[in-house]
């Protein structure tokens, strides 16, 4: 019975029917905790329990250690979480259970887990509602003698509880609209208590007081010391009541202010607004404005370090949204990095090109079988050469005469040699990087299309002589079938080809790899962006989202340069007795035209977009998750937050969420008694020695 009423408390409710669905509903919830989820608690709580009695507990330090988020801890310091220890601690005793830990796990799945919370600890006689004492008693014990008075004896006060003695008490749903408005009504005294002579203005120290006790654990160190710029704001260099309540507003609203920047910043062209745009922005995701003018200027204010009238970045909001937030590194780091920057380029690059290797041999050898050289060769004005009706009759006959090893014939140069793809990869995100908006990771379509061109122009140097190597083994092994030779190898081609002749058709490899490159990588990259939305609060795109955005941008880049790549082909084969011979990448262009017709500029066109889509999805997804399986010690400047934490924090973060209301009623709630050495009570909340 003990461990039902710590789930579910008396609570004063209209109606004994509220309360019944309200118990079935908490009862369904607890009973239907996935068994995963209980396997995690568990181990999470041996990892932390020590054996007392034959029996594993968790006591005060340890129950803290297996709730508190990991890191930095500097907002919410450790002493505050243990405040959870005297909600969990059903029994007084000091320890708590597996039981125990169990249900207090289970009470930080309610959405309301918050107000549950506070309400379990105000309430301390248990009895399901709490009078005006209780009320008194616990917040006063908790706020410190040191803090801005708060008149308990008040109108709002009375509007709840009533004029004196307890006349009137809190049920669980009364109590959760008090705390609600509690901090409006402590900003409301405390500045009529620091205004002295009541004209309506305080000074830059004092909002600097009322907000360190009402909302310090919400603000980076760098927004606490500026707060008092904001007199700045209007003349007199003094705050007035309209301003402080408008920086309580922001402050209250931030997660919605979040929102809005990153879904406003993420729809700019130029990743960066003004307030304009964040009023804008606001008003059309609303159905009443969310935010007045005065507070849109607050907001640019502190993101803006005084000047609010630029267009800002995400990042330049940082400070603002995270209270985790440090500057960045200062000159003294900044001027020793800029010395070895050239040294650091050169290794980035280095690592990208082994990481594009590895990921062009995959996609490779994944998709080699489709990549039918004969079909772009094959002369449809020579008689007898018309080997093949399609590609799925080439594959076909391939098979039958040189069976499964002849579809990987010429795949050996493409693994020994560097793969292409590396240097495909490297080149464009390293002139992607140079181009790139340090602050707003946007990169202007122009540069995208720079950035693409001139990888793909420089992977020619290894393209070239692979593909002409690559072309003529796939060529020669049906040919030696119908003609009775001999196939020879790779050395011998080259050998037979020479320096120079490994470069036979360059210009036309050329005219095919820039354009292709121009295309795909702005494609691939706004796929991933606009389209699967990576980034988007924080989320990272899944292993079929990133194939998806690979392959599909890699469609039109394939296609459209198949004139190119067919012109490449008859210039690097070697023509055979009554093949036309070309002189050059103009006269090829010309002679396939006249002979054959517009469609033979696109033969093979099909066959090259299975090949290219899929060759091109699996490199990419390869060389995005080496990326992020072994990453370069450089990692991209985000703004996290709670909107972005990763699932596996979620239960850390819930039993920091249910602190929220307590420190609401004052930024070191909980602390005092850590300082001190004193403990709360678990039977009165008055401290005790």
């Amino acid at each position: 019975m003990g461990l039902l009423s710590t789930v579910f408390p008396i609570v004063q409710c209209d109606s004994d029917s509220s309360l019944a669905a309200s118990a079935l509903k908490s009862v369904r919830t607890a009973v239907s905790v996935p068994e995963t989820e209980l396997k995690r608690w568990r181990r999470i709580f041996d990892t932390n329990s020590k054996v007392i009695n034959g029996e594993r507990y968790l006591d005060p330090d340890s129950f803290v250690n297996a709730i508190a988020p990991v890191g930095d801890l500097s907002k919410i310091g450790k002493a505050q979480f243990a405040i959870l220890f005297k909600v969990a601690d059903h029994s007084k005793r000091g320890l708590i259970s597996w039981e125990d830990f169990m249900v207090f796990e289970t009470l930080l799945k309610r959405p309301d887990a918050d107000y549950w919370m506070a309400f379990q600890f105000f309430d301390v006689d248990n009895s399901g509602y709490i009078d005006f004492d209780e009320f008194k008693n616990v917040m006063s014990a908790n706020i410190g003698s040191d803090a801005i008075p708060f008149d308990f004896d008040c109108d709002w006060v009375k509007l709840y509880l009533g004029r004196k003695n307890g006349t009137h008490v809190l049920g669980y749903n009364e109590f959760t609209q008090l705390m609600k408005g509690l901090q409006g009504e402590r900003l409301r005294q405390a500045f009529k208590y620091l205004d002295k002579d009541q004209d309506g203005f305080i000074k830059p120290d004092e909002f600097k007081r009322i907000i360190l006790e009402i909302a310090g654990h919400k603000l980076s160190d760098a927004v606490i010391d500026r707060l008092p710029t904001l007199c700045t704001l209007s003349p007199g260099q003094r705050i007035s009541y309209s301003e402080v309540i408008a920086f309580h507003n922001v402050i209250r609203e931030m997660d919605m202010v979040e929102r809005i920047i990153r879904e406003a910043t993420a729809s700019s062209k130029d990743g960066r607004i003004n307030q304009s745009d964040f009023l804008d922005y606001a008003s059309s995701s609303s159905r009443y404005s969310l935010f007045t003018p005065m507070e849109a200027s607050i907001i640019f204010h502190f993101a803006g370090r005084g000047n609010g009238d630029q267009r800002l970045a995400l990042l330049d909001f940082a400070q603002l949204l995270d209270p985790r937030w440090v500057a960045p590194h200062d000159a003294v780091e900044t001027k020793k990095q800029t010395s070895t920057s050239v040294l650091h380029t050169i290794g980035h690059s280095a690592y990208s090109f082994v990481q594009g290797g590895f990921a062009g041999a995959v996609g490779a050898t994944i998709v080699y079988p489709i990549d039918m050289g004969q079909m772009q060769n094959q002369r449809s004005t020579v008689v007898g050469q018309v080997l093949y009706k399609n590609s799925i009759d080439c594959a076909r006959k391939i098979l039958l005469n040189e069976g499964f090893m002849g579809l990987y014939r010429g795949l050996g140069p493409q693994l020994v040699v560097p793969p292409e793809k590396a240097i495909k990869l490297t080149v464009n995100d390293l002139i992607r990087s140079r181009a790139m908006d340090p602050e707003t990771g946007r990169i202007k379509l122009g540069w995208e299309l720079v950035a693409g061109g001139t990888a793909g122009g420089c992977q020619v140097i290894f393209t070239n002589p692979l593909e002409i190597v690559k072309i003529r083994l796939q060529v020669q092994g049906e040919a030696a079938k119908a003609e009775g030779a001999v196939p020879r190898g790779a050395m011998h081609i080259i050998r037979q080809l020479g320096l120079v002749g490994l470069y036979k058709g360059a210009s036309a490899c050329l005219l095919r790899d820039i354009p292709f490159s121009a295309i795909y990588f702005p494609a691939y990259g706004h796929l991933k962006s606009d389209v699967f939305k990576e980034g988007y609060n924080g989320k990272q795109l899944s292993f079929m989202e990133t194939l998806a955005a690979a392959g599909i941008a890699g469609m039109p880049a394939a296609y459209f340069t198949t004139p190119a790549d067919v012109v490449k082909t008859r210039l690097q084969v070697e023509a055979r007795k009554g093949q036309t011979h070309y002189k050059g990448l103009q006269d090829a262009f010309v002679k396939i035209y006249q002979e054959e017709g517009f469609r033979a500029l696109f033969k093979g066109g099909p066959a090259r977009v299975l090949r290219s889509s899929p060759q091109f999805g699996f490199t990419l997804l390869a060389y995005e998750q080496l990326k992020k399986i072994y990453p370069w010690d450089d990692k991209p400047r985000r703004v996290e937050t709670a909107l972005t934490s990763r699932p596996d924090e979620i239960s850390k973060i819930r039993a920091r969420n249910a602190l929220k209301i307590l420190l609401d009623v004052h930024g070191d709630f909980g602390r005092r008694a850590a300082a001190s050495g004193d403990k709360l009570s678990l039977i009165s909340p008055k401290l005790y020695s």
